[in-house]
């Protein structure tokens, strides 16, 4: 079974960029919905991002036009462009697959002054 690594976390300050990475053990090509989440503290987690294999893209209201989904999958990579970041931003990154499997440890990104 496929399993999924988060990276590219990090902190920036309001407004800034950070572009996540999600590395799959193994093909992604036969994928059809990969997706992005996040959990802030004290929160359930919440959907971000969602792409299909034929690059269709949607996105929760709260990062529409700020955050941007995409796939490389002769990398076998998920990735998600954040900008214009702001504190309400703030969790713990997750990337997953439809139908879902076993969530991986995340990445932590932190946005403040």
């Amino acid at each position: 079974q496929v399993q999924f690594v988060e990276s590219g976390g990090g902190l920036v300050q309001p407004g800034g960029s950070l572009r996540l990475t999600c590395a799959a053990s193994g093909s992604i090509f036969s994928i059809g919905i990969m997706e992005w989440y996040r959990q802030a503290p004290g929160k359930q987690r919440e959907f971000v991002a969602q792409i299909l294999n034929g690059d269709n893209t949607y996105y929760a209201g709260s990062v529409k036009g700020r955050f941007t989904i995409s796939r490389d999958n002769a990398k076998n990579t998920l990735y998600l462009q954040m900008n214009s970041l702001k504190p309400e931003d703030t969790a713990v990154y997750y990337c997953n697959k439809r139908p879902q499997i076993s969530w991986g440890r995340g990445t932590q990104v932190t946005v403040s002054s």
